[in-house]
């Protein structure tokens, strides 16, 4: 029991004595941390002193730049002040001067203002002796005195007068004319138009020569009804793949090479379908012309325009005035008035508008009497075209005198664009007056729904109404026809005039 006392003492003796020493080591480390904490404090504290030192030497030197450049500008600011004080100095200087000269200028004029009216009055004083002197020593009075004198001074200065007026008269003429031919060489120069003259035949191309029995059709029924329908001559010869197409009608050819140029295609060439194909391009050339007469407004920049007057001048396309294309003539024509006007003073744009519509009854003429100026004046006035417009149709040919600086540009282009060589021909005019003569003469008879001049002029086909002319009708309606032609139009040859009556019956099947 003893020794079990004894071990627990001794134990219990070395675990204090264990923890008393734990106890020393954790102290001295304690001590250990507390110096290197201070240590480090130290340094952190002798950094910042540090930091603190460089950052006020930045800030120095900071506000020794701020206040080097603010120097500066000041300095800079204060030389430009000086340079424009200075200047404005000088400038003051000057004005000073200025005004001196001027207050001394309007002095010199004050003394010869007061000079000018002491010899008006010295004048005045002098004229009324001399009427005085003549009144005593001619007895007369001092009107008719007056009217001498007057009347010796002028017959004394007339042929000053003369020379001066003359003179300014010769300026005038040899400026006018320098200025003229400056606007039409600038007007020419600035705008150069194509040319192409209008022919009196379509060329259509055929894939295979046998597709001209075809046209020609079963005892020539398809070639009869292409003609008769379409009133253009065709001509199927021994020229390989192509027959050719002539009328002297641009409108009527170009449907109908369209028309045949459709068929060929569809393959299907017989009267029936011939009639509902002639229908369609008929429709698609009226779409087009109004398409083609909106373009052009839109490309002059005319807008707005009456729907119906840019179809008319789409169909100017298929018109020809001595070979030369009307709607290539208006352009020309617009285009040319415009660079006139805008160089004289006058409104470019109206310039345009009148210049492609101052032919704009050319696209009437065949469906309507009388002259395209009328025409076209009509026409015009019904859509309330601008009264310039009206003048320029008027004018450019000789029926009124040109109003305004427009409708003389206008006359001007017209003439331009016509009397350039090669632009017109007189031998296709002629013809086509001739044939259209032909066939009003034939239209304006009772009955005659249709009349086609074909075979170059030389046949004039006659449609009439089944309903109105019989055949024995048809027999004296060719008779007056022939007749009225013998007398009416000059032409080489024969005309043979072919009456045609034709009665359908039709019917539907429901």
């Amino acid at each position: 029991m003893t020794e079990i006392i004894v071990g627990g003492a001794a134990a219990a003796i070395s675990g204090a004595a264990a923890y008393l020493l734990t106890k020393r080591i954790e102290a001295s480390k304690y001590d250990v941390y507390v110096e290197q904490a201070k240590a480090k404090a130290k340094a952190i504290e002798h950094e910042a002193e540090a930091v603190l030192q460089n950052a006020k030497l930045q800030v120095k030197e900071a506000e020794l730049e701020a206040k080097r450049k603010y120097e500066e500008e000041i300095q800079k600011l204060n030389t430009e002040y000086n340079a424009r004080l200075s200047q404005l100095e000088k400038r003051e200087a000057q004005l000073a001067e200025e005004w001196d000269d001027l207050k001394e200028t309007k002095r010199e004029l004050k003394s010869l203002e007061n000079r000018a009216e002491s010899l008006r009055k010295e004048y005045e004083t002098k004229r009324n002796e001399a009427l005085k002197i003549l009144e005593r020593a001619s007895g007369l009075t001092k009107e008719e005195a007056r009217e001498l004198v007057l009347k010796q001074v002028e017959e004394e200065e007339r042929a000053e007068i003369a020379h001066i007026v003359r003179r300014y008269e010769t300026e005038a003429k040899n400026e006018a004319k320098r200025r003229a031919n400056y606007i039409l060489a600038q007007a020419t120069t600035r705008f150069a138009g194509e040319f192409a003259a209008e022919r009196l035949i379509n060329v259509v191309h055929l894939p295979d020569d046998d597709l001209k029995g075809r046209i020609i059709g079963k005892e020539g029924r398809n070639i009869k009804t292409l003609e008769m329908l379409m009133g253009v001559d065709i001509i199927i010869d021994d020229t390989p793949g192509a027959i050719i197409l002539s009328s002297f009608n641009l409108y009527r050819r170009a449907i109908a090479t369209r028309t045949i140029e459709l068929l060929i295609e569809d393959g299907r060439i017989q009267p029936a379908r011939i009639e509902e194909i002639y229908e369609k391009v008929v429709e698609e050339f009226d779409q087009k012309v109004l398409e083609e007469g909106e373009q052009i407004v839109v490309d002059l920049g005319l807008s707005p325009m009456h729907p119906e007057l840019m179809k008319l001048i789409g169909r100017l396309r298929y018109r020809a005035s001595y070979g030369q294309n009307a709607l290539g003539h208006s352009l020309e024509v617009a285009h040319l008035a415009g660079i006139m006007a805008a160089e004289m003073g006058g409104d470019d744009t109206l310039a345009k508008r009148a210049g492609i519509l101052h032919d704009i009854g050319k696209a009437l003429t065949h469906e309507y009497s009388g002259s395209h100026v009328d025409l076209g004046a009509e026409v015009c006035r019904r859509y309330k075209e601008h009264p310039v417009v009206i003048n320029a149709i008027y004018a450019h040919h000789g029926h009124e005198e040109p109003e305004t600086i427009e409708a003389a540009a206008v006359c001007a282009a017209d003439t331009l664009s016509a009397a350039r060589p090669g632009a017109r021909r007189e031998v296709l005019e002629s013809f086509l007056k001739r044939v259209k003569a032909v066939e009003e003469i034939a239209t304006s008879k009772p009955g005659v729904h249709h009349a086609y001049a074909i075979n170059a002029g030389r046949e004039v086909r006659v449609i009439v109404n089944a309903s109105l002319v019989n055949d024995d009708e048809a027999v004296l309606l060719s008779k007056e026809i022939a007749e009225e032609i013998e007398k009416a139009v000059q032409y080489p040859g024969e005309i043979k005039v072919n009456v045609i009556r034709e009665t359908r019956a039709i019917n539907y099947a429901r």
